[in-house]
Protein backbone atom coordinates (compact mmCIF):
# COMPACT_ATOMS: atom_id res chain seq x y z
CA UNK A 1 0.00 0.00 0.00
CA UNK A 2 1.38 3.41 -0.94
CA UNK A 3 1.43 5.64 2.49
CA UNK A 4 -1.12 8.75 1.96
CA UNK A 5 0.62 11.90 2.26
CA UNK A 6 -0.42 14.55 5.27
CA UNK A 7 -2.36 17.19 4.22
CA UNK A 8 -0.51 20.97 5.19
CA UNK A 9 -2.01 22.25 8.93
CA UNK A 10 -3.34 25.05 8.96
CA UNK A 11 -1.20 29.20 9.71
CA UNK A 12 -0.67 28.96 13.05
CA UNK A 13 -1.90 25.95 14.31
CA UNK A 14 1.21 24.55 16.03
CA UNK A 15 3.83 26.70 18.23
CA UNK A 16 6.64 28.09 16.92
CA UNK A 17 10.44 26.05 17.96
CA UNK A 18 11.23 29.17 19.65
CA UNK A 19 8.67 31.11 22.18
CA UNK A 20 10.29 34.43 24.43
CA UNK A 21 7.19 33.89 26.78
CA UNK A 22 8.32 30.07 27.60
CA UNK A 23 11.60 30.58 28.83
CA UNK A 24 12.81 27.06 28.57
CA UNK A 25 12.58 27.07 24.73
CA UNK A 26 15.42 29.18 24.50
CA UNK A 27 17.06 25.77 25.50
CA UNK A 28 15.23 23.41 23.51
CA UNK A 29 14.62 24.80 20.40
CA UNK A 30 17.01 24.16 17.77
CA UNK A 31 19.57 27.01 16.50
CA UNK A 32 19.83 26.01 13.15
CA UNK A 33 17.24 25.17 10.08
CA UNK A 34 16.00 21.75 9.70
CA UNK A 35 15.99 19.57 7.06
CA UNK A 36 13.90 16.05 6.08
CA UNK A 37 14.50 12.65 6.38
CA UNK A 38 12.97 10.75 3.99
CA UNK A 39 11.06 8.21 6.14
CA UNK A 40 11.20 4.40 4.57
CA UNK A 41 8.05 1.95 4.38
CA UNK A 42 9.29 0.63 7.40
CA UNK A 43 9.14 3.86 9.79
CA UNK A 44 5.35 4.77 8.16
CA UNK A 45 4.14 1.58 8.84
CA UNK A 46 5.27 0.10 11.85
CA UNK A 47 5.37 -0.82 14.33
CA UNK A 48 1.80 -1.76 15.52
CA UNK A 49 0.63 -1.73 18.97
CA UNK A 50 -2.38 -4.56 19.24
CA UNK A 51 0.33 -7.00 19.43
CA UNK A 52 0.90 -6.21 23.04
CA UNK A 53 4.43 -4.66 22.92
CA UNK A 54 3.16 -1.70 24.58
CA UNK A 55 2.33 -3.68 27.44
CA UNK A 56 -1.67 -3.67 29.68
CA UNK A 57 -3.79 -0.91 29.37
CA UNK A 58 -4.26 1.36 32.33
CA UNK A 59 -7.15 3.41 32.20
CA UNK A 60 -8.53 4.04 35.90
CA UNK A 61 -5.91 6.11 37.36
CA UNK A 62 -7.96 6.52 40.59
CA UNK A 63 -7.47 3.32 41.85
CA UNK A 64 -4.08 2.62 43.79
CA UNK A 65 -2.46 0.47 46.00
CA UNK A 66 -4.36 1.33 49.58
CA UNK A 67 -7.65 2.59 48.46
CA UNK A 68 -8.96 5.19 45.56
CA UNK A 69 -7.14 8.75 44.95
CA UNK A 70 -8.19 11.79 46.44
CA UNK A 71 -9.87 14.90 44.16
CA UNK A 72 -12.55 14.83 41.87
CA UNK A 73 -13.14 11.85 39.58
CA UNK A 74 -13.82 12.77 36.12
CA UNK A 75 -14.04 10.89 32.73
CA UNK A 76 -11.92 11.39 29.51
CA UNK A 77 -13.37 10.04 26.31
CA UNK A 78 -13.10 10.84 22.51
CA UNK A 79 -11.56 9.90 19.52
CA UNK A 80 -8.36 9.76 17.48
CA UNK A 81 -8.86 10.30 13.80
CA UNK A 82 -6.74 11.64 10.89
CA UNK A 83 -6.86 14.73 8.78
CA UNK A 84 -9.70 13.06 6.97
CA UNK A 85 -11.44 12.30 9.89
CA UNK A 86 -10.91 8.49 9.66
CA UNK A 87 -10.14 6.55 13.01
CA UNK A 88 -7.07 5.63 14.02
CA UNK A 89 -7.20 2.34 15.81
CA UNK A 90 -5.20 0.36 17.74
CA UNK A 91 -2.92 3.21 18.25
CA UNK A 92 -0.88 3.96 22.20
CA UNK A 93 -2.40 6.75 23.83
CA UNK A 94 -0.30 7.36 26.80
CA UNK A 95 -1.55 10.18 29.88
CA UNK A 96 0.38 11.61 32.46
CA UNK A 97 -0.41 14.59 35.39
CA UNK A 98 -0.67 16.13 38.33
CA UNK A 99 -2.73 15.17 41.25
CA UNK A 100 -5.70 17.17 42.38
CA UNK A 101 -3.32 18.93 44.59
CA UNK A 102 -1.12 19.94 41.72
CA UNK A 103 2.20 17.69 42.19
CA UNK A 104 3.59 15.17 40.36
CA UNK A 105 4.66 11.79 41.40
CA UNK A 106 8.39 12.81 40.39
CA UNK A 107 11.51 13.26 41.63
CA UNK A 108 11.87 16.93 40.39
CA UNK A 109 8.72 18.16 41.59
CA UNK A 110 9.85 20.06 44.59
CA UNK A 111 6.38 21.57 44.81
CA UNK A 112 5.51 21.53 48.76
CA UNK A 113 2.15 20.48 47.79
CA UNK A 114 1.42 16.60 49.09
CA UNK A 115 1.45 13.74 47.38
CA UNK A 116 -1.34 11.21 47.26
CA UNK A 117 0.25 7.44 47.81
CA UNK A 118 -2.87 6.05 45.44
CA UNK A 119 -2.11 8.25 42.32
CA UNK A 120 0.71 7.61 40.29
CA UNK A 121 -0.76 10.48 37.69
CA UNK A 122 0.09 7.62 34.82
CA UNK A 123 -1.96 5.58 32.46
CA UNK A 124 -1.78 3.60 28.59
CA UNK A 125 -4.10 2.51 26.83
CA UNK A 126 -4.85 1.38 22.70
CA UNK A 127 -7.82 3.01 20.80
CA UNK A 128 -10.58 1.64 19.78
CA UNK A 129 -11.87 -0.26 16.21
CA UNK A 130 -13.83 3.33 16.00
CA UNK A 131 -10.52 5.38 17.27
CA UNK A 132 -12.14 6.12 20.44
CA UNK A 133 -10.28 5.87 23.80
CA UNK A 134 -11.60 6.60 27.56
CA UNK A 135 -10.09 6.86 31.26
CA UNK A 136 -10.75 7.91 34.74
CA UNK A 137 -8.81 10.03 36.70
CA UNK A 138 -8.37 12.72 38.89
CA UNK A 139 -8.93 16.28 37.72
CA UNK A 140 -5.67 18.02 38.49
CA UNK A 141 -4.77 20.76 40.14
CA UNK A 142 -2.78 24.25 39.23
CA UNK A 143 0.76 24.55 40.38
CA UNK A 144 3.44 27.05 40.50
CA UNK A 145 6.20 26.93 38.16
CA UNK A 146 9.63 28.94 37.96
CA UNK A 147 8.53 30.48 34.16
CA UNK A 148 8.23 34.37 35.44
CA UNK A 149 7.16 36.20 38.74
CA UNK A 150 3.66 34.21 40.21
CA UNK A 151 3.46 31.92 37.74
CA UNK A 152 1.39 29.04 37.80
CA UNK A 153 0.12 26.33 35.12
CA UNK A 154 -3.45 25.73 34.93
CA UNK A 155 -4.84 22.29 35.31
CA UNK A 156 -3.77 19.95 32.37
CA UNK A 157 -3.04 16.17 31.28
CA UNK A 158 -0.43 15.47 29.01
CA UNK A 159 -0.71 13.29 26.38
CA UNK A 160 0.93 11.15 23.45
CA UNK A 161 -0.39 9.62 20.73
CA UNK A 162 1.30 7.49 18.39
CA UNK A 163 -0.26 7.56 14.73
CA UNK A 164 -0.12 4.87 12.10
CA UNK A 165 3.53 4.50 12.32
CA UNK A 166 6.31 4.70 15.55
CA UNK A 167 7.70 7.91 13.29
CA UNK A 168 4.33 9.56 13.72
CA UNK A 169 3.80 11.01 17.46
CA UNK A 170 1.83 13.80 18.81
CA UNK A 171 2.66 15.10 22.26
CA UNK A 172 0.04 17.53 23.53
CA UNK A 173 -1.97 18.97 26.22
CA UNK A 174 -5.95 19.00 27.31
CA UNK A 175 -6.87 21.96 29.00
CA UNK A 176 -10.47 22.36 31.02
CA UNK A 177 -13.11 25.04 29.87
CA UNK A 178 -13.10 28.45 32.26
CA UNK A 179 -9.68 28.07 33.79
CA UNK A 180 -9.05 31.85 34.41
CA UNK A 181 -5.55 30.90 34.38
CA UNK A 182 -5.23 30.31 30.64
CA UNK A 183 -5.09 33.36 29.12
CA UNK A 184 -2.33 33.75 31.39
CA UNK A 185 -0.26 30.78 30.58
CA UNK A 186 2.85 30.61 28.12
CA UNK A 187 2.55 27.38 26.96
CA UNK A 188 -1.36 27.37 26.27
CA UNK A 189 -0.57 31.09 24.18
CA UNK A 190 2.14 30.01 22.65
CA UNK A 191 -0.41 28.62 20.02
CA UNK A 192 -0.92 31.84 17.79
CA UNK A 193 -4.42 30.62 16.14
CA UNK A 194 -7.34 31.51 19.05
CA UNK A 195 -9.08 28.37 17.03
CA UNK A 196 -6.32 26.21 17.25
CA UNK A 197 -5.83 27.39 20.73
CA UNK A 198 -9.62 26.13 21.59
CA UNK A 199 -8.99 22.43 20.40
CA UNK A 200 -6.51 22.51 23.31
CA UNK A 201 -10.03 22.53 25.45
CA UNK A 202 -11.83 19.49 26.81
CA UNK A 203 -15.68 19.98 26.28
CA UNK A 204 -18.23 19.04 29.37
CA UNK A 205 -19.51 15.76 28.18
CA UNK A 206 -23.37 15.17 30.01
CA UNK A 207 -23.66 12.10 28.29
CA UNK A 208 -20.68 10.73 29.71
CA UNK A 209 -20.84 12.11 32.88
CA UNK A 210 -21.93 9.03 35.59
CA UNK A 211 -24.47 10.07 38.15
CA UNK A 212 -23.14 10.23 41.52
CA UNK A 213 -19.33 9.61 40.56
CA UNK A 214 -17.92 11.84 38.11
CA UNK A 215 -17.90 14.35 35.14
CA UNK A 216 -17.42 13.86 31.84
CA UNK A 217 -15.16 15.60 29.21
CA UNK A 218 -14.43 15.06 25.53
CA UNK A 219 -11.26 15.45 23.85
CA UNK A 220 -10.86 14.47 20.29
CA UNK A 221 -7.01 14.77 18.90
CA UNK A 222 -6.98 15.09 15.15
CA UNK A 223 -3.72 14.02 13.78
CA UNK A 224 -2.54 16.43 11.09
CA UNK A 225 -4.34 17.90 8.55
CA UNK A 226 -6.21 21.50 8.77
CA UNK A 227 -8.07 20.72 12.23
CA UNK A 228 -5.02 19.17 13.78
CA UNK A 229 -4.18 18.89 17.68
CA UNK A 230 -1.62 21.68 17.90
CA UNK A 231 1.36 19.90 20.02
CA UNK A 232 3.09 21.13 23.06
CA UNK A 233 5.85 23.63 22.56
Amino acid sequence: MTPRPYKREAPGTQPANAYPGYGSTAQRAPQRAPFALAQTLTEITGPTFASGWAGRDRTDLTRGPSGEAIGERIIVTGRVVDEDGVAVPSTLVEVWQANAAGRYRHAGDEHDAPLDPNFSGVGQFLTGPDGSYRFVTIRPGAYPWSNHSNAWRPAHIHISVFGPGFATRLVTQMYFPGDPLQPLDPIFNSVPDAAARARLVAAYAHDVTVEGRALGFRFDIVLRGHAATPEHP
